[in-house]
C-alpha cells in the first residue's frame, strides 16, 4: 500500500474549512421527514429525493429522519447520494461526519463518494484535506483506484503541488494500479507546467508501452510547452512524426504568432492542408488576433472574410481582438460597427468585450461615450468589474476630469464592487491631475485605515509624481517614511521622480542628498537616474564630475543614450570647447545620427553654424545620412543667425551639396 514518505504529505497543517459543522441532533423534521408507520421505500426512491430537491438542509433532514426510524436501511448508493449533495453545497463538515457514520455503521464508501469529497476539497482550496480523504479509503472500505489517483493528481495540479505528485505516481506503481491515458495526461501538464518537457516527451514514449496511445491533449500540452520555451523547430520536428491533429497545429500556429513569425504560420497552413486537417475557428482568431497586435488590420480583415468564405462564423475571441485593433489605431467608428456586426450575429458581449470596448474609447479620449455602456452592461445582465470602473476613472483622469472620476468611483461603491490596489491609484491620479494632494493623500489613508488594503509602490509613486510635477518636492520626500513603514519597496522610479523634482525647483543640495542615500544604500540605478544627475551636473557647470559619473554609469553596464550624450556635449559647446565636444562623441564610438544630431544641435545653441556645417559635412562622408531632426536643427539655426532673406541662398547652398 501506500507508503510512509507519501503519507507524510498531508502531516502539514490543513487549511481551515469554510464551513460549519451542522448539528444533526438540533434538526428538526420538514415536511420530507418520514411520518411513523410509513410504508417501506426503496433505495431508488431515497436517492431520488435526496437528488431532485434544491434544498440541501432539506434533503438531509429527510436522510436523517430514514436513519433514524425502523422502516430503511441506508446503503452505500444512500450515503453516496447525500454526501454528493453535501459537496455540490461545500457543506465538507457534515460530509466527513457522514462517512465516518458509515465506517461505523460498516458500509463501504464507494468510489464516487470518495471522488466527490476529493474535488470539493480541491474546489475549496484544500488539497490536504482532499489528500488525508484519499488515505482513508481503505479504512473505509473502498479500493484504490486509477479514477481516484486521477482525482487526486488533478487537485494537486490545480494549487501547484508538483512536488507530490512524483511521489504519489510511485505509490500508485507499487500498488499495481496501471495509469490510463487520463493520468498520463495530468503527469505531462504537471510536467510541462514546471517546465521538465524533457520527462513529459519520455512519459509520451512510455504511453504506448503501457496501452494508454497519447491522445489530442496530451500530444498538444508538450507542444504548446515546446513553443512557450522558445522551442519552435523541436515543436515542428514532433509534429511530423506525431498523428495529424488540428489541436496541436494550433498549439504551434500560437507560438508562431507570438514572435510574429507569419511566414511559417502560413507554412503550416498548407502542411495541415498536405495532411487533410481543416484550419478551424481557433486557428483563424490566433492569426487574426496576431495581425491585430502588430496594427495590420487590412490583413486581419482579409482573413476574417477568408473565414467567412469557409463558413467559420467569429467568436467572442475573434471580435474582441479585431475591436482592440481598431480602437488602438483610432478608428473608433469601425470599432463601433465591428460592435454593432458583433451583436447582430447573436454573438454576446462579455465583461472583457465591454473592457476592452470602455478601454478603447477612454485612451481615444471619448470617455464621456464609454460611461452610458455601463447601464448597458447592467440591461444585458453583465455586472461591471473593478477593471471596468478602474478603466472609466483612469480615462477621466487623463482628460483631467476629476467630477467624472468621482461620480465612476461612487458608482463603483453603490453597485457593492469593491476596488483594488488599482482602482484607488486611478483615482489617487485623478486628484493629483486636479492638484487636490490634499484628498489624494486621505483616499491613501482611507485605503489603509478603513478598507484593509495596502498601499503599493506604484500608488505611492502616482501621488510622488504629481507633487514634484506641481514643485512640491519637499512635501513629496516626506512620503518615503511612510511607504517603508507600509512595507512598500522605493524603486527605482521612485527616486527618479524625486531627483527630476528637486532639479527642476533648483534644489540641487537636495538631489545630490538623495543620490548619495541611493548610492549609499546600494539602490538599483537605471539610466533614467544617472541622465537625471548628470543634466543636473552639467547645468550646474560640473562637467567634469558628470564624466565621472559618466564612468560609473558605464562600470555599472548602463549604456549612455543620446540624453546623457546631450547634456555633456551641450555643455562643452557652451563653454566653446567644441573639440572637447567632439572627442567625447568620438570616444563613447556614438558614430550614429543621434550623436552627430546632439552635437550639431548644441554647436547651433551656441551660434557655431560654421563648426555646425563642418560636422554635417563629416557625417554625411562617414556614410551616416541626417535626418528630419538634424536638419530643422540646422535650418532654424541659419534662420536666426542670417535672418529670413539673408539665409534662403545658404540653404540652398546646402540642399544643392547634399542633393
Amino acid at each position: 500500500m501506500c507508503s510512509t514518505k507519501c503519507h507524510s504529505l498531508f502531516l502539514n497543517t490543513p487549511k481551515p474549512n469554510p464551513f460549519p459543522l451542522i448539528n444533526l441532533k438540533q434538526m428538526t423534521h420538514t415536511i420530507l421527514s418520514v411520518p411513523p408507520n410509513s410504508p417501506p421505500v426503496t433505495e431508488l426512491h431515497v436517492i431520488n429525493m435526496i437528488r431532485h430537491d434544491p434544498n440541501t438542509s432539506r434533503s438531509l433532514a429527510y436522510f436523517m429522519s430514514l436513519a433514524s426510524s425502523t422502516i430503511f436501511n441506508h446503503t452505500p448508493l444512500t450515503y453516496q447520494a447525500m454526501i454528493k449533495t453535501l459537496c455540490r453545497s461545500f457543506q465538507l463538515d457534515t460530509a466527513q461526519y457522514l462517512v465516518q457514520q458509515m465506517r461505523l455503521e460498516k458500509i463501504s464508501c464507494t468510489e464516487d463518494t470518495m471522488i466527490s469529497l476529493i474535488q470539493a476539497y480541491s474546489q475549496t482550496g484544500s488539497v490536504m484535506q482532499a489528500l488525508k480523504t484519499f488515505y482513508r479509503a481503505n479504512e473505509l472500505g473502498c479500493s484504490l483506484t486509477v479514477r481516484l489517483y486521477n482525482h487526486l493528481f488533478d487537485a494537486l495540479l490545480k494549487e501547484n503541488r508538483f512536488s507530490m505528485i512524483g511521489p504519489l505516481y510511485s505509490d500508485m506503481k507499487k500498488d499495481g494500479i496501471e495509469p490510463n491515458v487520463y493520468t498520463f495526461n495530468i503527469l505531462i501538464k504537471a510536467l510541462c507546467t514546471n517546465n521538465r518537457v524533457e520527462a513529459a516527451l519520455k512519459l509520451l514514449e512510455e504511453m504506448p508501452k503501457k496501452g494508454a496511445l497519447p491522445d489530442e491533449v496530451s500530444l498538444t500540452t508538450v507542444v504548446s510547452s515546446l513553443c512557450r520555451m522558445g522551442r519552435i523547430s523541436e515543436a515542428k520536428d514532433l509534429l511530423v512524426i506525431l498523428p495529424p491533429q488540428v489541436s496541436c497545429y494550433n498549439a504551434l500556429i500560437h507560438g508562431l504568432c507570438g514572435s510574429f513569425r507569419m511566414k511559417e504560420v502560413f507554412e503550416m497552413f498548407d502542411k495541415m492542408s498536405e495532411r487533410g486537417l481543416v484550419p478551424n475557428l481557433i486557428t483563424y482568431t490566433t492569426i487574426i488576433g496576431a495581425f491585430c497586435n502588430a496594427g495590420d488590420l487590412a490583413m486581419a480583415c482579409a482573413l476574417l472574410g477568408q473565414m467567412l468564405v469557409r463558413g467559420l462564423c467569429p467568436n467572442i475571441h475573434t471580435y474582441t481582438s479585431l475591436l482592440k485593433g481598431f480602437l488602438e489605431k483610432g478608428r473608433v467608428d469601425d470599432a463601433l460597427h465591428m460592435w454593432d456586426w458583433m451583436v447582430q450575429e447573436r454573438c454576446t458581449p462579455n465583461i472583457i468585450a465591454y473592457n476592452v470596448l470602455i478601454q478603447g474609447l477612454c485612451s481615444n479620449g471619448i470617455v464621456q461615450k464609454a460611461v452610458p455602456l455601463l447601464k448597458r452592461m447592467e440591461r444585458e445582465g453583465i455586472h461591471p468589474n473593478v477593471r471596468t470602473y478602474s478603466i472609466l476613472i483612469n480615462g477621466f483622469s487623463k482628460v483631467r476630469d476629476v467630477h467624472g472620476a468621482r461620480n465612476v468611483w461612487h458608482m463603483m461603491g453603490r453597485n457593492g464592487c469593491k476596488p483594488n490596489v488599482v482602482a484607488y491609484t486611478c483615482m489617487v491620479d485623478a486628484y493629483c491631475k486636479s492638484e487636490m494632494f490634499d484628498d489624494a493623500y486621505d483616499m491613501i489613508m482611507t485605503m489603509k485605515m478603513e478598507q484593509n488594503c495596502q498601499p503599493s509602490t506604484v500608488l505611492y509613486n502616482t501621488l510622488i509624481k504629481g507633487l514634484c510635477e506641481n514643485r512640491q518636492a519637499g512635501r513629496a520626500i516626506r512620503l518615503l517614511a511612510e511607504m517603508r513603514r507600509s512595507g512598500c519597496i522605493l524603486s527605482t522610479r521612485t527616486y527618479n521622480i524625486l531627483l527630476d523634482g528637486f532639479f527642476k525647483e533648483g534644489e540641487h543640495r537636495e538631489a545630490f542628498k538623495l543620490f548619495n542615500e541611493m548610492l549609499d544604500s546600494n539602490s538599483e540605478m537605471d539610466t533614467v537616474t544617472f541622465n537625471t544627475v548628470v543634466h543636473g551636473l552639467c547645468a550646474l557647470g560640473f562637467v567634469q564630475r558628470a564624466l565621472a559619473l559618466l564612468g560609473k554609469m558605464i562600470v555599472n553596464g548602463l549604456r549612455p543614450d543620446s540624453l546623457t550624450f546631450h547634456s555633456i556635449v551641450h555643455s562643452y559647446c557652451k563653454d566653446n570647447n567644441v573639440r572637447m565636444a567632439a572627442h567625447i562623441l568620438g570616444a563613447m564610438g556614438a558614430r550614429d545620427v543621434a550623436a552627430y544630431t546632439v552635437l550639431i544641435s548644441g554647436l547651433c545653441g551656441v551660434n557655431r553654424l560654421d563648426c555646425a556645417t563642418v560636422y554635417l559635412l563629416k557625417m554625411w562622408h562617414e556614410g551616416i545620412i541626417p535626418n528630419y531632426t538634424t536638419w530643422s536643427t540646422l535650418v532654424r539655426a541659419v534662420f536666426v543667425k542670417f535672418g529670413r532673406l539673408g539665409s534662403i541662398q545658404l540653404v540652398q547652398d546646402l540642399l544643392d551639396e547634399f542633393g
